[in-house]
């Protein structure tokens, strides 16, 4: 090649480079979350995204310019994506604004409190672009917890007789009238409700259950495609009937899910929802992979203040935890140092109590499918660390082994294992009645 040729080539390089920087980002998929605690619109894009955004309170729109980028057939799709039950986004409206700038105008149905703030690369998403949209009244957990059971035991006396028996969630109605969240840190607190039963219980017995992943976190992915966050969630709610159904205690026993569909909850944001409803147990439910697909059977695992039962556990405990890098958390929310001390707070008697209930739940659990260890693991996992509610997560199989994730996927495994559970759960209460345990924050 002449030398000319050769700089006329280079120029032309330089050129193109040029041009790919004045062109800016491309976008990739827009995805949108709706749910009850708030909804994400997610924008992902091959290069970062810079953004302004301002909000308009009457009527109520956030408006974002997002810069450097072009209107493309992704971000119009955006549009046909609002849900008509969306709690928060009444509509978008998405238009070139100027020249390499998008505006996206989200009209909303309440007041809400933004949170705009962008996503380094990691599998499998390049840059992400979140807005989040709190409502300005956020969701009280045990407000909500109430109203499901008043609308249950509604449903319960149109199909049945008036109950004669006295009525366990009277006097907590009436406590939670004005009654104002509950701090992160704060006292010791008094009993949920007092009213004496038959059954020797005198308050709400609530169960938390945690499907692991949600929204933007797929969780694991089997060999068939399944997704772990779909699994856990259905083996959840078949959970959830069951507890709901108990005649332990007088049927004062009451499952609060903190994801009741698919979107994303923080690892901190699962341990203070259990904590707000002042929950007596909490179950993460979980359906992992492992690098390799030989590895079968379900696992329970408890907090560890210090190492790792295993080398599988230590693994185990990191992968979970990388749950807020791929679900995406705005690290820069004002109260993150609050969150990181509350999760720092565990007592050596949770962790004790963590075991028993693990133990029983192994046992139940092996009586209907393999176990890959038969004891109770230990690990740092973030999502356990309440410090006043003994708390597990169960492995229910290997999703990565194409026989465990057909039998998640089978009706059949998840009604014997969601009976297992519920079995382990009574099992542990009936060694360790609710009255005995004390609540301290």
């Amino acid at each position: 090649m002449k030398r000319r040729d050769f700089l006329q080539s280079g120029s032309l390089v330089l050129l193109l480079g040029t041009w790919e920087l004045a062109r800016g980002a491309t976008i990739l998929a827009v995805r949108m979350w709706p749910a009850p605690d708030y909804t994400r619109v997610t924008i992902e894009s091959d290069n970062h995204l810079s953004t302004r955004q301002s909000f308009i309170s009457q009527p109520p729109r956030l408006a974002v310019d997002i810069e450097g980028i072009e209107l493309n057939p992704a971000l119009r799709d955006l549009v046909a994506q609002v849900k008509p039950d969306d709690p928060n986004i009444a509509g978008i409206r998405v238009g070139q604004y100027a020249a390499n700038v998008v505006r996206l105008v989200i009209d909303l149905k309440q007041a809400i409190t933004p949170q705009v703030f962008t996503l380094q690369p990691i599998a499998p998403y390049q840059h992400r672009l979140v807005l989040d949209l709190y409502p300005k009244q956020p969701i009280d957990p045990l407000a909500a917890l109430i109203a499901e059971r008043l609308k249950a035991k509604e449903a319960a006396a149109t199909a049945s007789a008036p109950l004669i028996n006295a009525d366990p969630l009277g006097e907590l109605i009436a406590q939670q009238a004005g009654k104002t969240p509950l701090p992160a840190v704060g006292p010791k607190l008094p009993p949920l409700v007092a009213v004496q039963t038959a059954s020797k219980t005198d308050r709400l017995i609530i169960i938390a259950l945690d499907p692991g992943h949600g929204g933007e976190d797929p969780g694991a992915i089997g060999p068939g495609g399944t997704r772990e966050k779909d699994v856990v969630l259905r083996l959840a709610h078949r959970l959830r009937e069951r507890i709901n159904a108990s005649a332990l205690y007088g049927n004062t026993m009451h499952a609060f899910l903190t994801r009741d569909a698919d979107f994303f909850v923080p690892l901190h944001v699962r341990v203070q929802k259990a904590r707000q409803v002042q929950a007596d147990l909490f179950v993460s439910i979980h359906a992992d992979a492992f690098y390799t697909a030989r590895p079968q059977g379900a696992s329970v695992f408890a907090l560890s203040h210090g190492g790792a039962s295993s080398s599988a556990a230590r693994w185990m405990a990191a992968k979970e935890n990388k749950a807020d890098l791929i679900g995406g958390l705005n690290v820069k929310a004002k109260d993150r140092q609050v969150q990181s001390a509350m999760l720092d707070m565990s007592t050596t008697a949770q962790i004790n109590d963590s075991l028993k209930l693990g133990g029983t739940l192994l046992t139940e659990i092996g009586r209907v499918g393999k176990l890959h260890r038969g004891r109770v693991e230990q690990a740092g996992f973030a999502v356990l660390k309440a410090p006043d509610i003994p708390s597990v997560l169960v492995e229910a199989a290997f999703i990565s082994n194409p026989e465990e994730e057909a039998k998640l996927n089978s009706n059949a495994y998840q009604e014997e294992l969601s009976d297992a559970l519920m079995r382990g759960i009574e099992g542990y209460f009936s060694k360790n009645p609710p009255l005995a345990r004390n609540r301290s924050v």
